[in-house]
Protein backbone atom coordinates (compact mmCIF):
# COMPACT_ATOMS: atom_id res chain seq x y z
CA UNK A 1 0.00 0.00 0.00
CA UNK A 2 1.57 3.70 -1.36
CA UNK A 3 2.05 5.67 1.53
CA UNK A 4 -0.42 8.62 1.94
CA UNK A 5 0.53 11.82 0.48
CA UNK A 6 -0.66 15.44 1.88
CA UNK A 7 -2.60 16.06 -0.79
CA UNK A 8 -4.60 12.79 -0.30
CA UNK A 9 -4.73 13.51 3.24
CA UNK A 10 -5.92 17.17 2.89
CA UNK A 11 -8.01 15.71 0.12
CA UNK A 12 -9.87 13.15 2.59
CA UNK A 13 -10.28 15.85 4.92
CA UNK A 14 -12.41 18.66 3.17
CA UNK A 15 -14.23 15.79 1.48
CA UNK A 16 -15.14 14.55 5.05
CA UNK A 17 -15.89 18.18 6.03
CA UNK A 18 -18.14 18.70 3.05
CA UNK A 19 -19.94 14.83 3.88
CA UNK A 20 -20.36 16.41 7.06
CA UNK A 21 -22.29 19.82 6.11
CA UNK A 22 -24.59 17.89 3.55
CA UNK A 23 -25.75 16.00 7.01
CA UNK A 24 -26.49 19.43 8.66
CA UNK A 25 -27.68 20.87 5.51
CA UNK A 26 -30.34 17.87 5.87
CA UNK A 27 -31.06 18.59 9.04
CA UNK A 28 -31.75 22.36 8.66
CA UNK A 29 -34.45 21.74 5.87
CA UNK A 30 -35.76 18.86 8.24
CA UNK A 31 -35.98 21.12 11.16
CA UNK A 32 -37.15 24.78 9.05
CA UNK A 33 -40.23 22.34 8.44
CA UNK A 34 -41.17 20.91 11.71
CA UNK A 35 -41.15 23.77 12.92
CA UNK A 36 -43.51 25.28 9.93
CA UNK A 37 -45.84 22.97 11.08
CA UNK A 38 -45.23 23.83 14.79
CA UNK A 39 -46.11 27.14 13.32
CA UNK A 40 -49.00 26.51 11.60
CA UNK A 41 -50.78 24.71 14.55
CA UNK A 42 -49.86 27.35 16.90
CA UNK A 43 -51.38 30.01 14.50
CA UNK A 44 -54.79 28.20 14.84
CA UNK A 45 -55.09 28.06 18.70
CA UNK A 46 -54.46 32.12 19.50
CA UNK A 47 -57.00 33.17 20.76
CA UNK A 48 -59.05 35.93 19.98
CA UNK A 49 -58.94 39.60 20.46
CA UNK A 50 -62.38 39.64 21.91
CA UNK A 51 -61.41 36.71 25.03
CA UNK A 52 -60.19 37.23 27.84
CA UNK A 53 -56.11 37.27 27.36
CA UNK A 54 -54.13 38.30 30.64
CA UNK A 55 -52.09 41.84 30.94
CA UNK A 56 -48.50 42.48 30.23
CA UNK A 57 -45.78 44.39 31.40
CA UNK A 58 -43.46 45.25 28.43
CA UNK A 59 -39.83 46.28 29.09
CA UNK A 60 -37.57 47.54 26.69
CA UNK A 61 -33.89 49.08 28.00
CA UNK A 62 -32.72 51.54 25.72
CA UNK A 63 -28.93 52.89 24.60
CA UNK A 64 -29.11 55.70 22.06
CA UNK A 65 -31.41 55.56 19.00
CA UNK A 66 -31.52 52.06 16.66
CA UNK A 67 -32.41 52.29 12.89
CA UNK A 68 -35.93 53.10 12.69
CA UNK A 69 -36.33 53.30 16.32
CA UNK A 70 -39.64 55.12 16.16
CA UNK A 71 -41.38 52.95 13.86
CA UNK A 72 -40.41 50.11 16.22
CA UNK A 73 -41.76 51.61 19.46
CA UNK A 74 -44.68 52.70 17.82
CA UNK A 75 -45.20 49.03 16.77
CA UNK A 76 -45.21 48.41 20.17
CA UNK A 77 -48.19 50.71 20.74
CA UNK A 78 -50.23 49.46 18.01
CA UNK A 79 -50.80 45.57 19.23
CA UNK A 80 -54.22 44.18 18.72
CA UNK A 81 -54.41 43.37 22.55
CA UNK A 82 -56.37 44.55 25.23
CA UNK A 83 -54.09 45.20 27.99
CA UNK A 84 -50.60 46.35 28.31
CA UNK A 85 -47.66 48.08 30.10
CA UNK A 86 -44.68 49.39 27.98
CA UNK A 87 -41.67 50.39 30.19
CA UNK A 88 -38.71 52.30 28.81
CA UNK A 89 -35.41 51.86 30.85
CA UNK A 90 -32.65 54.14 30.17
CA UNK A 91 -29.10 54.80 32.13
CA UNK A 92 -28.76 58.45 31.42
CA UNK A 93 -31.39 60.87 31.69
CA UNK A 94 -29.71 62.77 28.39
CA UNK A 95 -30.06 59.55 26.28
CA UNK A 96 -31.29 60.41 22.57
CA UNK A 97 -34.13 57.97 23.14
CA UNK A 98 -35.96 59.99 25.90
CA UNK A 99 -37.04 62.59 23.78
CA UNK A 100 -38.44 59.57 21.32
CA UNK A 101 -40.11 58.26 24.34
CA UNK A 102 -41.71 61.35 25.44
CA UNK A 103 -43.28 61.49 21.42
CA UNK A 104 -44.81 58.12 21.97
CA UNK A 105 -46.14 58.65 25.42
CA UNK A 106 -47.97 62.47 23.37
CA UNK A 107 -49.15 60.08 20.21
CA UNK A 108 -50.42 57.22 22.50
CA UNK A 109 -51.56 59.22 25.69
CA UNK A 110 -54.50 56.07 26.34
CA UNK A 111 -51.54 53.64 26.42
CA UNK A 112 -49.28 53.41 29.85
CA UNK A 113 -45.97 54.35 28.73
CA UNK A 114 -43.43 54.81 31.45
CA UNK A 115 -39.88 56.07 31.21
CA UNK A 116 -37.56 55.11 33.89
CA UNK A 117 -33.99 56.21 34.28
CA UNK A 118 -32.28 53.81 35.97
CA UNK A 119 -29.70 55.45 37.54
CA UNK A 120 -27.40 52.48 39.08
CA UNK A 121 -24.81 50.52 37.89
CA UNK A 122 -25.59 47.11 39.23
CA UNK A 123 -23.53 45.21 37.19
CA UNK A 124 -21.28 44.93 33.87
CA UNK A 125 -24.32 43.80 31.33
CA UNK A 126 -25.90 47.19 31.78
CA UNK A 127 -28.79 46.61 29.89
CA UNK A 128 -29.79 43.64 32.35
CA UNK A 129 -28.56 46.24 35.14
CA UNK A 130 -31.47 48.75 33.87
CA UNK A 131 -34.15 45.37 33.72
CA UNK A 132 -33.33 45.32 37.11
CA UNK A 133 -34.33 48.58 37.91
CA UNK A 134 -37.23 48.64 35.03
CA UNK A 135 -39.01 45.56 37.35
CA UNK A 136 -40.78 47.26 40.29
CA UNK A 137 -42.97 49.36 37.34
CA UNK A 138 -44.37 46.61 35.90
CA UNK A 139 -47.80 45.84 37.07
CA UNK A 140 -48.46 42.15 36.05
CA UNK A 141 -47.48 39.13 36.52
CA UNK A 142 -46.70 38.64 32.50
CA UNK A 143 -43.69 40.19 31.27
CA UNK A 144 -41.79 40.70 27.92
CA UNK A 145 -38.59 41.96 27.34
CA UNK A 146 -37.14 42.66 23.83
CA UNK A 147 -34.52 44.11 22.13
CA UNK A 148 -34.12 48.08 21.46
CA UNK A 149 -34.06 47.12 17.80
CA UNK A 150 -37.30 45.19 17.63
CA UNK A 151 -40.49 45.84 15.22
CA UNK A 152 -43.45 43.48 16.15
CA UNK A 153 -46.52 42.52 13.68
CA UNK A 154 -49.97 43.71 15.63
CA UNK A 155 -50.53 40.41 16.39
CA UNK A 156 -47.22 40.19 18.04
CA UNK A 157 -48.82 39.47 22.02
CA UNK A 158 -51.17 37.24 21.17
CA UNK A 159 -48.88 34.88 19.76
CA UNK A 160 -46.30 35.22 22.58
CA UNK A 161 -48.59 35.01 25.33
CA UNK A 162 -50.87 31.85 23.79
CA UNK A 163 -48.06 29.20 24.55
CA UNK A 164 -47.51 30.56 28.41
CA UNK A 165 -51.39 29.71 28.64
CA UNK A 166 -49.95 26.40 29.54
CA UNK A 167 -48.22 26.29 33.12
CA UNK A 168 -44.83 23.72 31.91
CA UNK A 169 -44.09 26.82 29.47
CA UNK A 170 -41.69 29.24 31.79
CA UNK A 171 -40.36 31.05 28.49
CA UNK A 172 -41.64 32.03 24.90
CA UNK A 173 -38.65 33.52 22.66
CA UNK A 174 -39.17 34.27 18.44
CA UNK A 175 -37.05 34.32 15.93
CA UNK A 176 -36.59 37.16 14.05
CA UNK A 177 -35.47 38.58 10.39
CA UNK A 178 -32.80 41.46 10.27
CA UNK A 179 -33.94 44.25 7.91
CA UNK A 180 -30.43 45.57 5.92
CA UNK A 181 -29.28 48.83 5.53
CA UNK A 182 -27.89 50.40 2.29
CA UNK A 183 -24.08 48.67 2.56
CA UNK A 184 -22.65 45.51 2.11
CA UNK A 185 -22.03 44.74 5.74
CA UNK A 186 -25.41 45.16 6.71
CA UNK A 187 -26.87 43.28 3.70
CA UNK A 188 -24.13 40.35 5.11
CA UNK A 189 -25.06 40.45 8.50
CA UNK A 190 -29.04 40.32 7.41
CA UNK A 191 -28.26 37.24 4.95
CA UNK A 192 -26.54 35.76 7.83
CA UNK A 193 -29.12 35.97 10.22
CA UNK A 194 -31.72 34.57 7.57
CA UNK A 195 -29.72 31.85 6.30
CA UNK A 196 -27.05 30.96 8.84
CA UNK A 197 -28.15 31.71 12.80
CA UNK A 198 -31.87 30.82 12.01
CA UNK A 199 -31.42 27.02 10.91
CA UNK A 200 -29.00 26.80 13.63
CA UNK A 201 -31.56 27.95 16.12
CA UNK A 202 -33.82 25.13 14.53
CA UNK A 203 -31.90 22.54 14.37
CA UNK A 204 -31.08 22.60 18.05
CA UNK A 205 -34.55 22.97 18.49
CA UNK A 206 -35.09 19.68 16.51
CA UNK A 207 -31.68 17.60 18.21
CA UNK A 208 -32.74 19.00 21.40
CA UNK A 209 -36.45 17.69 21.05
CA UNK A 210 -37.01 22.07 22.23
CA UNK A 211 -35.14 24.81 23.29
CA UNK A 212 -33.06 25.49 26.51
CA UNK A 213 -32.20 29.07 25.35
CA UNK A 214 -33.80 32.07 24.62
CA UNK A 215 -33.16 34.72 22.11
CA UNK A 216 -33.59 38.60 22.47
CA UNK A 217 -35.62 39.74 20.13
CA UNK A 218 -38.71 38.33 22.69
CA UNK A 219 -38.48 37.14 25.94
CA UNK A 220 -41.72 36.07 27.64
CA UNK A 221 -42.24 35.04 31.22
CA UNK A 222 -44.28 34.77 34.57
CA UNK A 223 -42.58 37.12 37.00
CA UNK A 224 -42.85 34.05 39.47
CA UNK A 225 -40.75 32.26 37.16
CA UNK A 226 -37.91 35.06 37.05
CA UNK A 227 -37.91 35.07 40.64
CA UNK A 228 -37.11 31.09 40.86
CA UNK A 229 -34.14 31.63 38.95
CA UNK A 230 -32.94 34.31 41.07
CA UNK A 231 -34.32 37.16 38.89
CA UNK A 232 -32.19 39.69 36.94
CA UNK A 233 -30.03 40.60 39.57
CA UNK A 234 -28.61 36.59 38.63
CA UNK A 235 -27.95 37.67 34.96
CA UNK A 236 -26.12 41.06 35.78
CA UNK A 237 -22.60 39.74 34.54
CA UNK A 238 -23.44 37.71 31.85
CA UNK A 239 -23.29 38.69 27.90
CA UNK A 240 -26.15 36.46 26.35
CA UNK A 241 -28.39 37.72 29.10
CA UNK A 242 -31.20 36.20 27.22
CA UNK A 243 -29.47 32.95 26.56
CA UNK A 244 -28.62 32.18 30.19
CA UNK A 245 -32.33 33.09 31.01
CA UNK A 246 -33.30 30.63 29.01
CA UNK A 247 -31.17 28.35 29.98
CA UNK A 248 -32.09 28.80 33.56
CA UNK A 249 -35.80 28.59 33.31
CA UNK A 250 -35.35 25.13 30.87
CA UNK A 251 -32.81 24.28 33.81
CA UNK A 252 -35.80 24.38 36.53
CA UNK A 253 -38.07 22.14 34.84
CA UNK A 254 -40.17 24.70 32.50
CA UNK A 255 -40.39 24.18 28.81
CA UNK A 256 -38.66 27.26 26.46
CA UNK A 257 -41.50 27.46 23.39
CA UNK A 258 -40.47 29.52 19.97
CA UNK A 259 -43.81 31.53 18.89
CA UNK A 260 -44.81 31.29 15.47
CA UNK A 261 -44.78 35.03 15.61
CA UNK A 262 -41.39 36.33 13.51
CA UNK A 263 -40.24 39.94 14.03
CA UNK A 264 -37.78 42.13 12.71
CA UNK A 265 -34.63 43.80 13.65
CA UNK A 266 -33.13 46.89 11.43
CA UNK A 267 -29.55 46.75 11.14
CA UNK A 268 -27.10 49.40 11.28
CA UNK A 269 -24.90 50.74 8.20
CA UNK A 270 -22.19 48.43 8.77
CA UNK A 271 -18.76 48.96 7.39
CA UNK A 272 -16.94 45.98 6.10
CA UNK A 273 -14.81 46.12 9.42
CA UNK A 274 -17.70 47.01 11.63
CA UNK A 275 -19.75 43.65 10.39
CA UNK A 276 -16.76 41.63 10.95
CA UNK A 277 -16.01 43.25 14.38
CA UNK A 278 -20.00 42.20 14.87
CA UNK A 279 -19.92 38.76 14.04
CA UNK A 280 -16.94 38.08 15.95
CA UNK A 281 -18.39 39.61 19.01
CA UNK A 282 -21.16 37.36 18.08
CA UNK A 283 -19.18 34.26 17.95
CA UNK A 284 -17.59 34.70 20.85
CA UNK A 285 -20.61 34.84 22.75
CA UNK A 286 -22.18 32.20 21.34
CA UNK A 287 -18.63 29.58 21.92
CA UNK A 288 -19.14 31.14 25.81
CA UNK A 289 -22.55 29.98 26.12
CA UNK A 290 -21.83 26.86 23.95
CA UNK A 291 -18.69 25.50 23.85
CA UNK A 292 -19.16 22.29 22.45
CA UNK A 293 -21.61 23.14 19.78
CA UNK A 294 -20.13 26.20 18.71
CA UNK A 295 -16.69 24.04 17.93
CA UNK A 296 -19.00 21.71 16.34
CA UNK A 297 -19.98 24.66 13.64
CA UNK A 298 -16.79 23.38 11.76
CA UNK A 299 -18.38 20.53 10.23
CA UNK A 300 -21.20 22.83 8.64
CA UNK A 301 -19.28 25.56 6.38
CA UNK A 302 -20.21 23.37 3.44
CA UNK A 303 -19.30 25.98 0.33
CA UNK A 304 -15.72 26.01 2.17
CA UNK A 305 -15.25 22.53 2.43
CA UNK A 306 -16.23 21.70 -1.24
CA UNK A 307 -14.22 24.59 -2.55
CA UNK A 308 -11.36 23.11 -0.56
CA UNK A 309 -12.29 19.39 -1.59
CA UNK A 310 -12.33 20.51 -5.10
CA UNK A 311 -8.34 22.35 -4.91
CA UNK A 312 -7.45 18.85 -2.98
CA UNK A 313 -8.27 17.19 -5.76
CA UNK A 314 -7.16 19.25 -8.40
CA UNK A 315 -10.46 19.56 -10.42
CA UNK A 316 -11.63 15.87 -10.04
CA UNK A 317 -14.70 15.38 -12.20
CA UNK A 318 -16.27 13.54 -8.44
CA UNK A 319 -15.08 16.98 -6.63
CA UNK A 320 -17.26 18.95 -9.11
CA UNK A 321 -20.26 16.66 -8.55
CA UNK A 322 -19.44 17.37 -4.71
CA UNK A 323 -19.57 20.92 -5.13
CA UNK A 324 -22.66 21.49 -7.35
CA UNK A 325 -24.43 19.11 -4.80
CA UNK A 326 -23.66 21.21 -1.73
CA UNK A 327 -24.62 24.49 -3.56
CA UNK A 328 -27.78 23.67 -4.34
CA UNK A 329 -28.01 22.14 -0.75
CA UNK A 330 -26.85 25.42 0.61
CA UNK A 331 -29.66 27.09 -1.34
CA UNK A 332 -32.31 24.93 -0.04
CA UNK A 333 -31.24 25.95 3.58
CA UNK A 334 -31.45 29.30 2.72
CA UNK A 335 -34.70 29.43 0.61
CA UNK A 336 -36.34 27.49 3.50
CA UNK A 337 -35.34 29.20 6.46
CA UNK A 338 -35.38 32.59 4.54
CA UNK A 339 -38.21 32.73 2.36
CA UNK A 340 -40.50 29.88 3.83
CA UNK A 341 -39.47 30.33 7.65
CA UNK A 342 -39.14 34.25 8.17
CA UNK A 343 -40.74 35.64 4.77
CA UNK A 344 -37.67 37.66 4.42
CA UNK A 345 -38.30 40.20 1.81
CA UNK A 346 -34.51 40.76 0.99
CA UNK A 347 -33.41 37.17 -0.23
CA UNK A 348 -33.62 37.00 -2.64
CA UNK A 349 -31.92 40.50 -3.88
CA UNK A 350 -29.22 39.49 -1.69
CA UNK A 351 -28.39 35.69 -2.75
CA UNK A 352 -25.91 36.46 -4.57
CA UNK A 353 -23.93 37.41 -1.58
CA UNK A 354 -24.67 34.05 0.06
CA UNK A 355 -21.36 32.36 -0.99
CA UNK A 356 -19.72 35.29 -0.34
CA UNK A 357 -21.16 35.42 3.25
CA UNK A 358 -20.49 31.55 3.55
CA UNK A 359 -15.95 31.89 2.78
CA UNK A 360 -16.23 34.64 5.66
CA UNK A 361 -18.05 32.40 8.59
CA UNK A 362 -15.07 30.16 8.65
CA UNK A 363 -13.08 33.19 9.12
CA UNK A 364 -14.82 34.49 12.12
CA UNK A 365 -15.68 30.65 13.27
CA UNK A 366 -11.60 31.00 13.84
CA UNK A 367 -11.65 34.74 14.78
CA UNK A 368 -13.53 34.11 17.36
CA UNK A 369 -10.69 31.31 19.49
CA UNK A 370 -8.13 34.59 18.72
CA UNK A 371 -9.39 35.99 22.01
CA UNK A 372 -11.63 37.19 24.26
CA UNK A 373 -12.10 40.95 23.49
CA UNK A 374 -15.69 42.23 22.70
CA UNK A 375 -16.82 45.64 21.41
CA UNK A 376 -20.12 46.26 22.72
CA UNK A 377 -22.24 49.75 22.67
CA UNK A 378 -19.49 51.07 22.78
CA UNK A 379 -17.39 49.71 25.85
CA UNK A 380 -14.79 46.85 25.93
CA UNK A 381 -14.93 43.78 27.90
CA UNK A 382 -13.40 40.66 28.53
CA UNK A 383 -15.54 37.74 28.14
CA UNK A 384 -14.92 34.80 30.87
CA UNK A 385 -16.77 31.69 31.13
CA UNK A 386 -19.21 34.04 29.60
CA UNK A 387 -19.36 36.46 32.06
CA UNK A 388 -18.27 40.23 31.14
CA UNK A 389 -14.91 41.66 33.02
CA UNK A 390 -14.81 45.70 31.98
CA UNK A 391 -11.51 46.64 30.39
CA UNK A 392 -9.98 50.06 31.78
Amino acid sequence: MPPLTTRAVLEAVAAIGTVCSLGFYFLSVLSAASFLRYARNWRSQVPPLESQLPPVSILKPLKGLDPEAWESFCSHCEQDYPQFQLIFGVSDAADPAVDVVGKLQAKYPALAIELIVCERILGTNIKVSNLAQMLPAARHELLLVNDSDIRVPPDYLRQVVAPLADASVGLVTSLYRGIAGPTLGSRLEALGISTDFVPGVLSARFLEKGLRFGLGSTLAFRRRDLEAIGGFEALLDYLADDYELGRRIAAAGKRVELSASIVSTFLPAYSMREFFRHQVRWSRTIRAARRWGYAGLVFTFGLPWACATLLAAQGAVWAWILLALTFFARLAVAFTAAALVLGDPQFFRDLVLLPLRDLIAPIVWAASFMGSRIHWRGDVFELKDGRLIAVK
